[in-house]
């Protein structure tokens, strides 16, 4: 297996909602929900840099495909990081997932190593931390 990730899927109770939290909310590019003409297979893609997608999968689609019941999402097993270049776009993006709705769970601060960074909540639960890293800048693809 090479070392690489193609595409992190979040399952979903809402598609749509979900759609419109990453899409208009925090910007990302997709070209919305597509496969709604096969049963179970409604998703949406967003490109992000490298070569990476992010997928949006309703749960229950994930439990039929998979064969495994639903269960309760804990936060504190996975957690999704964005590191951006500057310290303050942690706050600029922190603002912008809280006008749409974000659960802020830590507002931005200063990290004991050195960075500024936060943490919110997607409207699934899913845990994002937007941080700056003085010693880990991501490229600006």
């Amino acid at each position: 297996m090479k070392p690489r990730i193609s595409v992190l899927t979040l399952g979903v109770r809402d598609l749509e909602r979900s759609l419109r939290f990453y899409r208009d909310g925090l910007g990302m590019p997709t070209k919305g929900i597509i496969g709604q003409e096969f049963d179970h297979g409604a998703v949406a893609f967003f490109d992000l840099a490298g070569g990476l997608k992010l997928a949006l999968w309703a749960q229950a689609d994930i439990a039929h495909d998979t064969g495994l019941p639903i269960e309760a999402l804990s936060p504190t097993a996975f957690t999704i990081g964005h590191n951006v270049a500057r310290r303050e776009e942690v706050d600029q993006c922190m603002q912008a997932a809280a006008q749409v709705g974000a659960d802020i769970i830590k507002p931005a601060q200063d990290t004991f190593y050195g960075g500024y960074a936060g943490y919110f909540r997607d409207p699934d639960g899913h845990l994002w931390e937007i941080a700056w890293n003085p010693d880990l800048i991501p490229s600006e693809d």
